[in-house]
């Protein structure tokens, strides 16, 4: 666990990790330096062919071009990805391979390192024909000839390429002798003309279609003939028109009818409503009256009067709540109540007649009876119609299959014949074409032969070793920094572990002459600054100070804690069966508790429990376990102590990075 705070951090993790980085370099130069020497040389021989434009750079049979599935655009097919296939395909690789195996072979002299590498290389290929051997026996790999092992190779280090709008094809070929690449790359491209020059050659394609053509015309005759007595049996001229001619006239009866029909529910449903309308309504109405105001209303009102005008002569005499008072209240609401429940007006005489709105609907139902009759007497003619245009259309669809496939067919008829006839000229000039062995492949740029060798390239590794294996170590330093759990500093503990630092102890030189620095001192002052003085003088400290293993520095934190509390004139001693007194420090030693059981017993009686941990020793996952036993047993950890921390980079350099 390293905190990358500065420059210098990333320095320290160089000398944190300066074997590794050291192992990696010295290895990756190894490593590239065999390599510059003992892999094996590559040569290349390089070609040109020129794919010219015209009718012959089709490269597929012509019957299955003029019967494409998918036709891609002109714009975007590239028609030398056509030639590149049939140059890289299987049987020119074969034919190649079995060449090589029968006529091609090393003559090349070999001395010195050469000599060295060819037995190198056959040794290796001897072990991988006994693996293969193996992996054969058991299943895991199947069995291959030579010729196609070596057709596989061939395949790997050949590759033919072009530019996006050229029409030559760069042929490129890598093998380990440059003179057997250039007789390779020249056998190849003998062996895919030949091909070509077989495939395309097709003699019995005219005849094929010649044959084909007058068989489709007869075809085509004897459908027309049927055509005609189907059509005939219609009475049209086709069934289409026909059945779109008796449809629509079907749709226009339907929808008069439909329309008739509606308007007859219009009509029965008015009849109805004006049946019960009419039933509903009075037979006699009103036609004069004569009212007058209701006399015993009038006669109420007078005594109302009477009663108020009596009670507001004797307000003269009482109060509002004298019962002579409240009698009079009581007798005007009885008297306004009643007045409230006679009527203002009574009638005297009413002159009745018969009602008109009855017999005006009477009428009406009758005028509507009637022209329901109609209706129905033209929703029979229609559904008469409707059956015969119908029963027509029955028949024209029965007739219609047979004309459609007889039409059907025509048209596929007529199609393959105009096929026919313009591959059969396409037929006549392709065979034209091959007995003239007239092919749009040239060959504009020989197989060259080239000793210079492409791979490896010895001076520019021997150059690159260095450097290579510095990336690799800086590399391998990273891996490390991310691998590692070891603490090397406090910078972050209190994050991580959820336990205050309370201070880093430096690494301390032993020996007699070796002097205390100032930082290990300020170090272990620092464990002085850190302890609660009002509780100190008020009850005393048991400071219990444990590790999780064996050395890591206990009791020599514990020895120069004392030395310091000393100094500052503090009573202090090592634990004992007696607590601390006001005043007074008892240092608990209670280190390995991850193996001393007596360590617990310890640290029951310690009021701050510190836990001491080795830098560049101590994990992170045993600090964590031991801070979870710490935790369980006592509930509290109060902090934690690095020890022995280092500077990693020396002094001369740190002064220089300062500077």
């Amino acid at each position: 666990m390293i905190e990358i705070r500065t420059f210098r951090d990333i320095i320290r993790l160089f000398f944190i990790f300066k074997r590794e980085f050291r192992w990696a370099l010295i290895a990756t130069v190894i490593l590239i330096v065999l390599g510059a020497f003992l892999l094996p040389s590559r040569y290349v021989s390089e070609s040109r062919l020129l794919v010219k434009p015209g009718r012959a750079m089709s490269t597929v049979p012509i019957e299955y071009s003029d019967r494409q599935t998918l036709l891609a655009p002109s714009t975007q097919r590239d028609p030398i990805l056509d030639e590149e296939k049939m140059l890289t395909g299987r049987p020119v690789i074969r034919q190649v391979a079995e060449y090589y195996l029968n006529e091609v072979s090393d003559h090349s002299e070999k001395n010195g390192w050469k000599l060295i590498k060819f037995y190198i290389k056959k040794g290796v290929s001897d072990i991988l024909d006994g693996v293969r051997s193996v992996l054969v026996f058991i299943g895991l790999s199947e069995a291959q000839t030579p010729l196609d092992r070596l057709a596989s190779k061939l395949e790997k280090q050949f590759v033919v390429t072009h530019e996006a709008g050229s029409s030559v094809m760069e042929i490129s070929f890598t093998w380990d002798d440059p003179l057997i690449a250039q007789l390779v790359v020249n056998k190849w491209i003998e062996v895919y003309q030949t091909e070509r020059g077989k495939k395309l050659a097709n003699d019995s394609l005219y005849g094929f279609y010649e044959r084909e053509s007058q068989r489709i015309a007869g075809q085509i005759a004897a459908d027309k003939a049927k055509i005609a007595e189907k059509l005939k049996d219609i009475d049209g001229m086709s069934s289409k028109e026909k059945l779109e001619s008796l449809s629509d006239r079907i749709n226009k009866v339907a929808a008069q009818r439909a329309e008739a029909y509606a308007l007859q529910q219009g009509l029965a449903s008015g009849i109805l409503s004006a049946g019960r309308n009419a039933g509903d309504l009075p037979q006699e109405v009103s036609k004069e009256r004569e009212l007058s105001l209701n006399p015993t209303q009038q006669d109420l009102k007078l005594k109302l009067s009477g009663l108020i005008i009596e009670r507001l002569d004797k307000l003269k005499n009482y109060q509002d709540q004298a019962p002579p008072i409240l009698e009079l209240n009581r007798s005007i609401s009885a008297l306004k109540e009643r007045i409230t429940e006679e009527k203002e007006t009574i009638q005297r005489s009413e002159n009745r007649v018969p009602n008109e709105l009855v017999t005006m609907l009477k009428r009406s139902a009758l005028e509507r009876d009637t022209r329901v009759s109609e209706l129905k007497a033209q929703m029979i003619a229609y559904d008469g119609e409707l059956a015969k245009l119908k029963n027509e259309r029955q028949r024209i669809l029965a007739i219609d299959p047979a004309l459609s496939d007889l039409e059907r067919d025509l048209s596929v008829a007529e199609k393959n014949y105009r096929l026919y006839i313009d591959s059969l000229e396409k037929a006549r000039i392709d065979r034209a074409l091959d007995n003239s062995r007239i092919s749009n492949i040239a060959v504009i740029e020989q197989a060259t032969f080239s000793p210079a060798r492409v791979f490896p390239k010895s001076l520019m590794m021997l150059l690159m070793a260095l450097p290579a294996g510095c990336a690799v170590g800086i590399f391998v330093i990273y891996i490390c920094y991310l691998s590692d759990q070891r603490i090397h500093d406090g910078g972050r503990v209190k994050h991580h572990f959820g336990v205050p630092l309370w201070t880093t102890v430096m690494e301390q030189k032993t020996g007699a002459s070796a002097a205390v620095s100032a930082s290990f001192e300020a170090s272990i002052y620092r464990l002085y600054s850190q302890l609660p003085l009002t509780v100190l003088k008020e009850k005393g400290l048991n400071i219990g100070i444990t590790s999780s293993r064996h050395g890591e520095g206990v009791g020599y934190l514990i020895g120069q804690f004392q030395r310091i509390l000393s100094e500052r004139g503090i009573p202090n001693r090592l634990a004992d069966d007696e607590c601390a007194r006001p005043g007074e420090i008892v240092l608990i030693d209670a280190s390995a508790l991850l193996s001393n059981q007596a360590a617990f017993v310890r640290l029951k009686q310690a009021d701050l429990i510190l836990l001491v941990v080795e830098a560049r020793q101590s994990t992170v996952p045993v600090v964590e376990n031991t801070l979870s036993i710490l935790n369980t047993a006592f509930k509290k950890v109060d902090g934690i102590i690095i020890n022995r921390r280092q500077f990693e980079i020396s002094s001369g350099l740190l002064s220089r990075i300062s500077r």
